[in-house]
């Protein structure tokens, strides 16, 4: 007799449908997985025949064969143990073989027999969803899973024995609610920053449009304090934004208690991170730093001490908005559209430029750090300000700067026009940072000042076609920002000034 279970194995966020077939024969007493099992799935042989017994049921004394289907496509991961318990549960006659027909199956199991939490059961729903299945996962992703839709059939059982009951009619098991975290009200606020009036407003409109942001200054001058005040401002994930953050984090396993969150990711990863840390790899090609980023901002603080290979390997997602892994056996993608916010200090001692201050190294110490970026990854940064020291005059000046709730204000209006704009344009775009290059010529056309002031600098500046369409992005946000139908000469000077100090650093890399 064969018994079949479905359930998934996951390529990036795919989850790609797997037959569970179990058969049991005359021959040697055992247990044989074939199908190209890594070593997880292989040693699932263990924990269900040992969750079995603990749930009073014992093997048959007979040959049992299971077949994970397609035999040519690798299986890894330990929710493989649920699916192969519940096909020889199946075959045993312990649970209704034609009950399992409409659900897709995942889980780790214990010795005891309970279901341990798994990663990937979102992505796991809303493949099953897609195919008019239900599921049957752990209790603990129960949650999680229930954001695939409201009407998708979920059982999230804590036990063998709890689903068995269920089947049985002995035992009912309730379907999960869908739970978010409740909005923490802990964010840092820009009220606290002191001076800097131009780095809270080149902050501002990166946020307005979804700018890449390089900021370089003096130890202290306030960056790091600056960045990590940028998701205060930033509006909430849209409902198809939430799900794609969702499915990167639940792959990853960092879907705290399967609560959903609308906030925007902040990823700040050391910078000792390797490039497969930035963007995913590993065994199993996992998420790396820059896809679990997706939607929200990388923040890369001594962004120079972060090596040039993984440097180098942003340039990619940040121009197409997808990190693609290819190994020898198997290749994955997996989104990463970001915002990427980077602090450098301008030279190694970190004091380059200071009033009073001159390097023991002079100019080559400045030159020789800045070149640590390298000019292809420097064209990918919309703006680029320089951070002085603060002053004493502006520590001890009584009273508060603006809100962060009166800056987001502000942010979530220019937010919205680009929305509007880009559905009634039926792009897929939301922000201006990621307007198609074929179409930012016409949303972002400048008055005849503007073009004449834009030409004179491509052409002292020397822009590439990249550097010309982002100052364009630029100033298309800041017209946004003033409420303003049409690009003016005012916004391609700021858009502009943003720019020089990228260009002249270009030079020095």
């Amino acid at each position: 007799m064969v018994s079949r279970i479905r359930t998934v194995a996951f390529q990036g966020i795919e989850a790609v449908p797997v037959d569970v077939q179990v058969m049991i024969a005359p021959g040697k007493t055992g247990m044989q997985i074939v199908g190209l099992p890594d070593k997880a799935v292989a040693e699932s042989r263990e924990r269900v025949q040992a969750a079995l017994h603990a749930s009073g049921l014992s093997m048959p004394a007979k040959k049992v064969t299971v077949n994970l289907a397609p035999a040519d496509l690798p299986k890894e991961g330990s929710h493989y143990d649920l699916p192969i318990a519940l096909g020889l549960m199946a075959a045993l006659g312990a649970v209704p073989g034609d009950a399992l027909d409409g659900f897709v199956v995942l889980g780790e199991l214990s010795l005891d027999g309970t279901i341990a939490a798994v990663a990937g059961a979102l992505p796991a729903a809303m493949g099953a969803n897609a195919v008019g299945r239900g599921l049957i996962c752990p209790h603990a992703c129960g949650s999680e899973a229930a954001w695939a839709g409201a009407d998708i059939d979920i059982l999230a059982p804590r036990s063998l024995i709890a689903l068995a009951n269920h089947f049985r009619g002995t035992q009912v098991l309730s379907r999960p609610e869908a739970s978010i975290h409740a909005p923490a009200g802990d964010l840092p606020d820009l009220a606290d920053i002191k001076g800097q009036e131009s780095a809270r407003r080149a902050l501002e409109v990166a946020a307005a449009g979804a700018h890449n942001l390089l900021m370089v200054g003096p130890p202290g001058s306030g960056k790091s304090m600056l960045a990590q005040r940028l998701p205060s401002i930033l509006p909430g994930l849209q409902p198809r934004e939430l799900l794609e953050v969702s499915m990167i984090a639940s792959m990853a396993g960092e879907l705290a208690g399967g609560k959903l969150t609308d906030r925007r990711p902040f990823r700040a990863p050391h910078h000792s991170a390797s490039m497969a840390a930035m963007v995913g790899g590993g065994l199993r090609a996992r998420p790396g730093e820059v896809s679990l980023a997706h939607n929200g901002v990388l923040f890369l603080d001594e962004f120079p001490e972060f090596s040039p290979q993984a440097l180098d390997a942003l340039r990619q997602p940040l121009e197409t908005g997808e990190c693609v892994i290819a190994r020898a056996n198997h290749r994955v993608a997996y989104p990463a559209r970001i915002q990427l916010v980077a602090a450098m200090n301008p030279c190694r001692c970190g004091m380059a430029g200071e009033p009073g201050y001159r390097c023991a190294r002079g100019p080559r110490c400045l030159a020789d750090y800045q070149a640590r970026i390298s000019g292809p990854l420097l064209d990918r940064i919309d703006l680029r300000i320089e951070v002085p020291a603060v002053s004493a005059n502006d520590l001890i000046r009584p009273g508060r700067s603006e809100s962060s709730a009166a800056v987001a204000a502000r942010v979530l209006s220019a937010r919205r026009i680009q929305h509007e704009r880009f559905a009634a344009l039926g792009v897929p775009a939301s922000t201006n940072a990621h307007c198609p290059t074929t179409l930012i010529e016409d949303v972002a056309l400048p008055d005849a000042a503007g073009l004449a002031l834009l030409r004179e600098a491509s052409e002292k500046l020397g822009f590439s076609a990249r550097a010309y369409h982002r100052v364009l992005r630029v100033a298309r946000t800041l017209a946004d920002l003033d409420g303003s139908d049409g690009v003016g000469r005012i916004h391609l000077a700021e858009a502009i000034s943003y720019r020089m100090s990228s260009e002249r650093m270009a030079q020095a890399a």
